[in-house]
């Protein structure tokens, strides 16, 4: 990225597995990452293809690395299920989750009846507690006819130890057995990104998407050609990042290395 374009920069959207922690631990110092963020100037929405967790629930987790943010400044893949259902199904549609708790209250609150039985829509994400039950109520449904909606295809997913199963395991394990393919409505899909800049009130131009996963999060900003940034904390490693097409603009170690550069060249252009 040229020195003018970086300084053109005013706002980030920000991935948070593998970019701000690993489960539940830290990359690196958080609070110095974000007083990075507020001394730059820029605005930040973080939003993840994680589906696990509630906006409120991330609050709570930032707050306990010493971050404080508003609502409105986080997204989740399981908002985006949410409008996408609004958008393409009646209220009051009966849909089975293959998810977590936090999938199913957001669901809910948007007006969708959860069910266990007569399912119209199939709804998966990342599930802990998976069972060969779960699997197959979805894929009865599925191969009745039910929509079939992914709130991500996420393969992996990073914590302390190393990389486990994510929701994309899921959904070939639903893929294989339904022989259909869902509709995802996570990253790279373009709604998180669009939503994002429309909370910010940025555009593509000005807008620097950060996330660790080349085909989401790389992938889904290049596709709107938003300038994007590559952190090599979670799941993406060097000659990976090197061999992508196009190249990000930016690839660095962490949040923080690249953040701190960003810093530099701002001043050195100022």
């Amino acid at each position: 990225m040229s020195n003018g374009t970086q300084n053109d920069i005013d706002a980030l959207i920000i991935d948070m597995d593998g970019v701000l922690w690993r489960d539940t631990e830290p990359i690196g110092n958080l609070e110095r990452v974000f007083y990075l963020i507020n001394d730059m100037g820029l605005k930040i929405t973080l939003a993840t293809n994680n589906s696990t967790k509630t906006v409120a629930e991330y609050l709570n987790k930032l707050a306990g690395f010493g971050v404080s943010l508003q609502p409105n400044q986080i997204i989740t893949s399981s908002e985006a299920a949410a409008r996408y259902l609004i958008s393409n199904h009646p209220p009051d549609s009966r849909v089975y989750v293959v998810g977590e708790p936090a999938l199913e209250q957001v669901l809910s609150e948007s007006g969708f009846k959860i069910t266990a039985a007569d399912a119209e829509i199939v709804v998966a994400g990342m599930d802990r507690m998976v069972t060969y039950e779960k699997l197959r109520n979805a894929t009865l449904f599925i191969r009745a006819g039910a929509a079939f909606v992914a709130t991500n295809a996420d393969r992996t997913f990073p914590t302390p130890q190393g990389l486990v199963p994510g929701a994309g395991s899921i959904l070939a394990a639903l893929e294989a057995a339904s022989e259909v393919k869902p509709v995802v409505v996570g990253k790279p899909s373009t709604y998180i990104y669009q939503e994002a800049m429309k909370r910010m009130g940025s555009d593509a131009q000005h807008t620097l998407v950060i996330g660790d996963r080349l085909e989401t999060d790389i992938a889904g900003g290049q596709s709107l050609n938003c300038p994007t940034a590559l952190v090599l904390s979670g799941v993406t490693e060097s000659m990976q990042a090197r061999a992508w097409a196009p190249e990000p603009e930016w690839i660095s170690p962490d949040i923080s290395h690249l953040l701190l550069g960003m810093r530099k060249r701002r001043n050195d252009v100022g």
